[in-house]
Parts: C-alpha cells; structure tokens; sequence
C-alpha cells in the first residue's frame, strides 16, 4: 500500500486532492520526504504508537511510552 504524500500543513489548499495527486506541496522535512519518519508527528501511520482516535492521551500513557525509547 502507498501513501499518498503529505500536504504541508503551514499552505492553503483550494483542492487537496488535486494538490496530492499532483505531489507539489509535500511536506518539506528530508526525514519525511526520504524515509517517510515524521518527528513532527503531525503525519503518523495507523500503527505508531501516538496514532489513534482520540485528540487526548493522559500523561500516565504518556510516560509509559516514551519510557519504552
């Protein structure tokens, strides 16, 4: 399966679609573009531990994570 690159978030966007398909305003960071690592986590993949679908973790889930690093 590939992903469809990511918008770069700091852009207006008239057609997102049409702005994916045409691969232009892909996010700007090398670690992203080249080995698709987003350390800004603004673009996660389904299994990354921070993707979810809740918009809120508790600080206990937190440290239980970061401690696994």
């Amino acid at each position: 399966m590939s992903l469809a690159p990511p918008l770069c978030p700091c852009r207006h966007y008239e057609d997102k679609k049409a702005e994916v398909e045409a691969a232009y305003w892909n996010c700007p960071c090398v670690p992203m573009r080249e080995r698709k690592e987003c350390h800004c986590m603004l673009f996660l993949t389904p299994e990354n531990d921070f993707s979810g679908e809740q918009q809120e973790i508790s600080f206990e889930e937190i440290r239980t994570i970061t401690n696994q690093y």
